[in-house]
């Protein structure tokens, strides 16, 4: 295990196999690119599953998709097709309006620049961190047509009223939704535990890890998930969980590929 947790987020990693672009550069600038990593083919007609994979950073801008690269070079070597987008940290509207133009185009673009290599079907989404949260909403906002085959929520910022209150990396909340609950109407859709809690549910499987040695997120956010398979891992702490050279590395291969289980939350 590294000795500094955080080292994943400016390790080297190989640059993608190809990128692509799903949203105009005038209006999106960087942001509107998505790095694929392509698995070698078997030459035996077999297709890579699809994992779309959104970074954390609690939406700000000076965190980008980069930092999950090595994530994406690991399971590119276990047998994914692994798509890191990059999407607009300017605020709730624009991040909610650019995961539903990524939900909504991203299979015929990846079918237009890497055509036969990935699995029909619905793809798998993976979130960490704020991407957690991101991954969570993008499932709860889909139409049933455009679910994805399971969610993993890493360490996820989910509940967030919660986040708010407790001020997580100095008020990354408010910046993102512009107030606090009862003061946005944002909080309403954003808020993932909150629906949750409310009954709304996502339509496919729901894993959520948390280490119980997270700083960064607290636990107990993972435990108010109601209908998710939440996995609490022992002194695991906040990198770890993307982190391929992380002794918790195993538990989220698992988590992506095992059959859910009930919640021990």
């Amino acid at each position: 295990m590294p000795s500094d947790p955080s080292s994943v987020l400016s390790r080297p990693a190989d640059t993608p196999d190809l990128v692509l672009r799903w949203a105009d550069l005038a209006s999106h600038g960087p942001d509107g690119v998505a790095d694929c990593y392509l698995p070698e083919i078997s030459g035996r007609g077999e297709h890579a599953p699809v994992l779309i994979a959104l970074h954390g950073g609690f939406w700000r801008q000076e965190y980008d998709r980069r930092h999950l690269r090595p994530l994406a070079v690991a399971l590119r070597g276990l047998g994914w097709l692994v798509v890191l987008p990059e999407y607009r940290r300017t605020g709730w509207e624009a991040v909610a309006e650019d995961l539903r133009t990524l939900r909504r185009r991203l299979p015929a673009l990846l079918a237009e620049v890497a055509p036969g290599r990935g699995a029909a079907g619905p793809p798998t989404l993976l979130g960490h961190s704020a991407g957690g949260q991101l991954a969570i909403w993008w499932a709860l906002d889909a139409r049933p047509e455009e679910r994805p085959a399971r969610v993993v929520a890493l360490a996820p910022v989910a509940d967030l009223a919660a986040a708010y209150a407790d001020g997580l990396d100095a008020g990354a909340v408010a910046a993102l939704l512009g107030g606090g609950p009862g003061e946005v109407e944002a909080y309403g859709s954003a808020d993932v535990a909150a629906r949750l809690s409310a009954g709304d549910r996502p339509g496919c499987p729901l894993v959520v890890l948390h280490g119980t040695g997270d700083r960064q997120v607290p636990v107990g956010y993972a435990q108010r998930l109601p209908g998710a398979d939440v996995r609490i891992l022992p002194g695991i702490e906040h990198y770890g969980l993307i982190d391929p050279l992380s002794d918790a590395w195993p538990e989220t291969v698992a988590a992506l590929r095992s059959p859910s289980r009930p919640s021990t939350a």
